[in-house]
Order: C-alpha cells, then sequence, then structure tokens
C-alpha cells in the first residue's frame, strides 16, 4: 500500500487522540443539512486548557475490567457481570421536584412505573420527572421551547440537535445556567463522581459570552456520555457472505466485486439499501465538516476540491447504475436493518450498537444469521483511515432561572448517575429493579424483561443524564469480546482531526451552501445529475458561501497550530 498523503493524516501511536471525526465531517456534508437556517456568522470555541474546570480527582474502580484497552477509543470491556458495589455511601437527602426535558422515540414510559419510583428513593428522594419530546422532530421543536423558555428546569441536546439553532453558542450563554461557580475547582467532598469524569468532558462543556475572550468562558451544561472510538460502520451478513462463497472485502475494489456478486436487482437481493454518509473514509476524506489544511499548499482545502471526491462519487454512482443498492435508495425511507434480518440486503451503514443488538437477537432466536463489520478499507491501494469520535455525546442544560441550591440538588442527581458500571447505582438506572424490569441470565449478566426494554431499555432519560467517570464495553461475553478485538484492530487507522480541542458552529451562509452541495451529491449518486457537473457543484458552493467558510476555517485551524 502506498503510505497516506499530508491531506488525509493519519499517526501510528498507541494512544489515540481522534476526536471530532464523525460522519458528517467525512465528505463535506452540511452541519446542518435540515434545519431553519437564520443569520449567524458563526463561532469556534476551545474546549481545552481552561483553569476553572472542576479538579480532576480519580475514583477508585470498585471492580476492575476483564479486558484493560486505552480509552477513550478503545474502552475496556467486561466479560462478566460483577458483583455489583455502593459507589455513593454518602447519599444526600433531596426533597425537590424539578421536570427535565428529554427526547423520546416510540411510546413514552408510564410515569408510574416502578422504576421511577425506585430511582428516585436511590438516589436520595429528588423527584425529576420526565417530559418526552418527539425524538423525531426534538432538535427543532428544542429552538422554540428554549426561546419560549418551556422547557422545565433542564433540557438533553444531543450533539447532532444543535444545527437547529441559528447560534447555539449564542442560545447557550443567554438561556442556560452557567455552572462555573458551582463545579469549578475541588468539588470532591460533595460530588466525588463529577470530579473523576475526564477533565475533556467538562471541557467540551464550556461556552464564552465573546468566543474572542476567554475571560467570558463558563461551564453551561453536565457532560453526557463520554466516549470514543468508531461509532459507525458497515455491517455485513457474514452467514449469507459464506454460503455464497463471498470473502471479507479489504479494499474498496472487493467490497465492489462482492456487491455484484451478490446482487440480484429483479429477484430483490441488493448489496446496500443505502449508502452515502459513511464513505468518505473509504477515499481518505476526513477533516472537520469537510476541511482540512494541506502544507504543500498552505492553505485550507475542502474535500471536493480533491480527486478523491470524485472517486467516491463514481463508486456511488456505479452501485447505483449497475443496481447494487435499492431502487427506493433516494427516499430515505427504507428500513435497512430489517431488509438486513430478511436477507435483501448484505451490508447496512449503521452505528455499531446495532452489532450487539443483532447477534443478541439471533441468540434469543428473534433472528436469523450473524452480523459483523467490515474492516477498515481503502482504494487505489491506500492505507485505509478510520474516522474516529472522542467526545461527549451531548449536555444536560439547566434552567438559568433556578436558584444555587435547586442546581446543587440536582447535580447530586448527576453525580449519582456518573456511577460507572459494577456500581448498584449503574444497575439500577440501566437494568432497573431486578425481578421487574430485569433478570440475571443464564451467563450472569442482566436481561431485560419485556417491561424493561420498554421503560429502561429504550428511552434516553436518566442513562444519559450524565457521563459515567469512565464508559466500557459491557453485555453479552461473546460480544463485548469481539468488539473489544475489532476496536484493538482499527487504532493503528485512526484519522487525526485538524481542529481537535476547538468546537466549530460554522457561518449560516456555509450551512446553507453546504446542504445544496449534498443535495447536488445525491443527485448525482442517484442518476438525477452527471458526474460532469461536478466542477459546477464545486463552483456553486464556493461561490455562495464555500469561500467564507475556507477562511473561517482557515482562522481556527491558525487560532490552534499558530501561523
Amino acid at each position: 500500500m502506498t503510505p497516506p498523503s499530508d491531506r488525509a493524516p493519519f499517526k501510528r501511536r498507541s494512544l489515540f487522540k481522534a476526536a471530532g471525526l464523525g460522519a458528517v465531517g467525512a465528505t463535506g456534508l452540511p452541519l446542518a443539512a435540515c434545519s431553519d437556517i437564520d443569520s449567524s456568522s458563526g463561532s469556534t470555541q476551545t474546549t481545552e486548557g481552561f483553569d476553572f474546570l472542576p479538579t480532576h480527582e480519580d475514583w477508585p474502580l470498585p471492580v476492575q475490567p476483564d479486558l484493560i484497552g486505552e480509552p477513550p477509543n478503545h474502552p475496556s470491556a467486561f466479560t462478566s457481570y460483577p458483583e455489583p458495589v455502593q459507589a455513593v455511601t454518602d447519599l444526600p437527602s433531596g426533597s425537590g421536584s424539578y421536570e427535565l426535558t428529554v427526547p423520546c422515540w416510540g411510546p413514552a414510559p408510564a410515569k408510574d412505573d416502578p422504576y421511577f419510583a425506585a430511582v428516585y428513593e436511590a438516589w436520595g428522594g429528588t423527584k425529576l420527572e420526565l417530559r418526552q419530546g418527539d425524538g423525531m422532530t426534538y432538535g427543532d421543536t428544542a429552538v422554540q421551547w428554549v426561546k419560549a423558555d418551556e422547557y422545565g428546569d433542564g433540557i438533553q441536546l444531543f450533539n447532532y440537535m444543535t444545527g437547529s439553532f441559528s447560534s447555539f453558542q449564542e442560545t447557550v450563554v443567554n438561556s442556560f445556567y452557567n455552572l462555573t461557580e458551582i463545579v469549578q475547582g475541588d468539588i470532591s467532598e460533595r460530588w466525588p463522581l463529577l470530579a473523576a469524569i475526564p477533565s475533556a468532558a467538562w471541557g467540551q462543556a464550556v461556552w464564552s459570552k465573546d468566543p474572542d475572550d476567554p475571560d467570558t468562558a463558563g461551564i453551561y451544561a453536565i457532560p453526557m456520555n463520554y466516549s470514543g472510538g468508531q461509532g459507525n460502520g458497515i455491517l455485513a451478513r457474514t452467514d449469507l457472505m459464506e454460503a455464497a462463497g463471498i470473502a471479507m472485502p479489504t479494499t474498496v475494489e472487493e467490497l465492489l466485486d462482492a456487491c455484484r456478486a451478490w446482487s440480484d436487482d429483479a429477484n430483490g437481493k441488493w448489496a446496500f439499501a443505502t449508502l452515502d454518509w459513511f464513505i468518505g473514509q473509504w477515499f481518505g476524506l476526513g477533516g472537520t465538516d469537510g476541511w482540512n489544511w494541506d502544507p504543500e499548499q498552505k492553505k485550507m482545502i475542502n474535500n471536493i476540491e480533491r480527486p478523491e471526491f470524485t472517486e467516491l462519487l463514481e463508486f456511488r454512482r456505479t452501485l447505483w447504475d449497475e443496481k447494487l443498492i435499492h431502487p427506493d435508495a433516494p427516499t430515505g425511507t427504507l428500513d435497512q436493518a430489517a431488509m438486513q434480518e430478511a436477507g435483501q440486503v448484505l451490508f447496512t451503514q449503521d452505528n455499531l450498537v446495532r452489532w450487539n443488538d443483532y447477534n443478541l437477537k439471533v441468540k434469543k432466536g428473534e433472528a436469523q444469521g450473524a452480523v459483523a463489520p467490515l474492516p477498515p478499507l481503502a482504494a487505489k491501494g491506500r492505507t485505509p483511515t478510520v474516522a474516529m469520535a472522542a467526545g461527549i455525546g451531548g449536555w444536560t442544560f439547566l434552567n438559568k432561572n433556578l436558584s444555587k441550591e435547586q442546581v446543587e440538588e440536582i447535580l447530586d442527581i448527576a453525580n449519582w448517575c456518573a456511577s460507572p458500571y459494577g456500581t448498584k447505582e449503574y444497575e439500577i438506572l440501566n437494568y432497573g429493579v431486578e425481578g421487574q424490569h430485569f433478570e440475571i441470565g443464564a451467563d450472569g449478566t442482566p436481561v431485560y424483561t419485556t417491561l424493561g426494554s420498554e421503560i429502561v431499555q429504550g428511552p434516553v432519560h436518566y442513562k444519559a443524564l450524565c457521563c459515567q467517570v469512565e464508559t466500557f464495553l459491557t453485555g453479552d461475553p461473546d460480544m463485548v469480546a469481539a468488539r473489544f478485538e475489532y476496536d484493538a484492530s482499527i487504532q493503528d487507522y485512526a484519522m487525526e482531526n485538524p481542529f481537535e480541542g476547538v468546537r466549530i458552529e460554522a457561518p449560516a451562509e456555509a450551512k446553507a451552501a453546504g446542504s445544496t452541495l449534498w443535495d447536488q451529491q445525491q443527485d448525482i449518486a442517484y442518476g438525477r445529475a452527471e458526474l460532469s457537473s461536478i466542477p459546477e457543484m464545486v463552483e456553486t458552493y464556493m461561490k455562495n458561501g464555500g469561500e467564507e467558510a475556507r477562511q473561517y476555517y482557515t482562522d481556527a485551524y491558525k487560532a490552534v497550530h499558530g501561523e
């Protein structure tokens, strides 16, 4: 294989720090392709180097993991369920009653379920009732709730939901409680688990009233779910591949051969139901929002200006022209998971959580076959690259009208929720009440009952309220071991993030231009426009916000790396 170019940077090392390289950054997709964009000049915010974060204090794990990794991108793992230990031994007594707005996909859990009473009692008596919003429209409706101050005492927002706000930075500093005075410095006496949360997680909960003035920065949220590694991948039905004599691909070219060998459009078989946002990394297209610093040209270059971008669209167009992808892929409405279970499609692009979910369904007799992720791939003999993302999943924001005492009471809850795997707190929070929401299975691990799946496993609620002290791979022992081994195998291919330590909210014109650009990419990929239109597409993007974005990302890059 040829060595990677400087424009697709990666490093081989034992401890990786590649952050912020989610699927959106891979091919120059917009930050908010479906958002209602208002006027905004954008903002950048450093997430490192603050002297007002909580002083980090290690919290000794009550139980050591069975497999030791290098977190966050290669988390440690438990292959057996430990006897849980009490984490919070000095339990506060809370008497307040609060309301937290959270997203909900599917039916909202009944508020009188025993789970909620058990959790309230376990964390000290404080009531934190949930106000569930439709997860499918949550990002957009949250804008209106926050503007009208109709979200209760707190609201959870995942990272990807923030693009709906015209200026999320302004929203945060004007709408939510500044926690800095309460949580800065040594908080280990009252909140030892909050003090043990990685400082990198707290740093990502910092915003500035004036991003150009470090003295205006503060902690405006409780960080949610700090983790790392590869979040998304391509899952393959390995049993169907074996039956068809198709080997696991190791290059993009081999993948295309596998697609051709499997697909039979006339008989309702396709390699993919959909394939779009994930595959930029196969062609060395990384960076943040599609932007990378080119050391040879000494300028910021967007992925769409590189020849590899044309290669990517040529690959996608081949899938369409040769009927290797479902004819309804352009609608975006296909249930690819169900189609893969039914054997209609061989590959799906998905969150790797579904690797575990699928194989557990097989163990329960609810599905057939097996899935596993494709290894890192690259085209034309290049070295593969893998987009890693070490960071938090979002934030729990508190209403700025709360009193200090009320905020402290909610932070008591957050401290309890920060308890890691292997604690009694984690068990009740994540599994519920034994005998009602879960049972201990034959392999010694918790297994959800039907009620537990509906009330505890599926909905978001308190499980995402706060980071845990450390995040582990847990669950079915076979799947834990497989994921741990897979994580170890991809570490040498992690892409570097040129904007590590900086949170960027692009200017509104750049967001709008990016949305148009994505639509144009889809037109080419699905045969509605020709590959020959790429130069015109690039020119349109640059005229309508791309050049503004180039300067914006150049300034951000130089702020991190110097001139």
